[in-house]
């Protein structure tokens, strides 16, 4: 068995073991063992027959002996005995056919933790991922991550939340936590919100591989299958995103043949379904959108009228000034420049993207768009100073450069 393997199988044995047992950090330590035992000895015994059960003895076992011990037993008293300790090798009948993945999502998004934390907590849970490999991805040094990651668990373990499908009043507040954990990591692997690449795709990798799992889980859930078409369709064009010293390329200027047309083909067909099954929600009108674009051949091809449609419902769905700015192009692209400029003035005053880049990038486009040179000088400039991505801050310098020659 693969190391991949075992990582697929990781949430799912540490899901049991804290379904069984509690205490998530103690779980975790355990399944940890148990896959250290499990790259020992496989190699020279082979895999067994049942590998998810065979990890979930073994971390039982490891699990009994932890809670024996005198440090974790002292700490363990004040909410259960030892007596109540379950038996040390649950049945494998029991446990082969359940798949905790989902609950353990649930668990790393309990709603007491910090988004960051959520994420966090989520990569290195259920992705798999370690401590240091978290750190890299969010920049920050390994302690620093392991001492957040320490606190969620911390955090999870005093709120004395039962590892269980939640209420159904609470249910759909907590998928949506889920999704939009794994959303905010897509999105960082996707467009770095710093550093000198413009993607991580270790990160929107993992995030596509844990919706994969969810909308498994799921399989009815229409928002649920929207946001994997949206991962899949926006991570189609991927390939064509940079060139080869790693520049920025919009996407009116991309090689459409270079789009993973693999990924396009499933993402289509999942939004399409779920549009025609379920009631409408915004990761399927995201998702909408992205397969608007995908199935234009050029870039004059793309059907902006329906686009600008689609972001006017999705208007409708959430306050996102991320939405705005994109109806702002989408509103250009349909009735000319000016509308979008005017559009975009809504946002002059929100705290949440005043002083972002995003918004001086827009507006600098639209004004370029509409004659106005110096004016969108002005604004590609802004939008470099701001911009913490450098491969965005040298396509932006080069687009002012560009305007600059053109004033001289």
């Amino acid at each position: 068995m693969s190391g991949e393997d075992l990582r697929e199988l990781t949430p799912q044995v540490l899901g049991a073991v804290v379904r069984r047992y509690g205490h998530f950090d103690l779980a975790e330590d355990a399944v940890q063992e148990a896959l250290l035992a499990a790259t020992v000895q496989w190699p020279r015994t082979g895999s067994p027959d049942d590998p998810k059960a065979w990890l979930i003895r073994v971390a039982s076992r490891r699990m009994v002996d932890r809670l024996r011990s005198e440090g974790a037993r002292r700490r363990r008293e004040e909410t259960v005995g030892v007596r109540d300790i379950p038996p040390i090798a649950p049945p494998v009948d029991a446990e082969q056919d359940t798949d905790d993945t989902l609950l353990l999502l649930f668990l790393c998004c309990h709603p007491a933790l910090s988004p960051t934390s959520q994420i966090a907590l989520t990569l290195r849970a259920v992705g798999g991922l370690t401590t240091d490999e978290i750190a890299a991805a969010f920049l920050v040094p390994p302690s620093t991550m392991g001492q957040r990651i320490s606190r969620a668990k911390d955090t999870i373990r005093s709120s004395g939340v039962a590892f269980a499908h939640p209420e159904p009043a609470d249910r759909e507040a907590r998928l949506g936590a889920v999704l939009q954990v794994l959303y905010l990591i897509f999105n960082e692997g996707y467009v770095a919100s710093s550093g000198s690449d413009l993607h991580r795709v270790d990160l929107s990798a993992e995030a596509i591989r844990l919706m994969r799992q969810v909308n498994g889980l799921l399989p009815d859930d229409g928002e649920v299958a929207g946001l994997l078409a949206l991962m899949l369709l926006t991570d189609a064009r991927r390939p064509a995103r940079t060139g080869p010293g790693g520049d920025l390329i919009p996407l009116a200027d991309q090689d459409r043949t270079r789009w993973d047309h693999q990924h396009i083909d499933q993402g289509v067909g999942l939004v399409t379904e779920a549009m025609r099954r379920s009631p409408v929600g915004p990761y399927q009108l995201q998702a909408a959108i992205a397969a608007l674009h995908a199935e234009a051949a050029t870039a004059a091809d793309t059907d902006w009228r329906q686009i600008l449609g689609l972001y006017r419902l999705l208007e409708q769905f959430t306050d996102n000034p991320i939405v705005t700015l994109n109806q702002a192009v989408a509103l250009a692209m349909v009735e000319g420049p000016a509308a979008g400029i005017a559009f975009l003035e809504q946002l002059a005053s929100d705290k949440r993207v005043a002083g972002h880049h995003r918004l001086a990038a827009v507006r600098a486009h639209l004004l370029e768009e509409a004659g106005d040179t110096a004016a969108a000088l002005d604004q590609y400039r802004a939008a470099a100073h701001l911009a913490t991505s450098l491969p965005e801050r040298r396509y932006l310098e080069h687009r002012a450069a560009s305007l600059g020659q053109g004033l001289d």
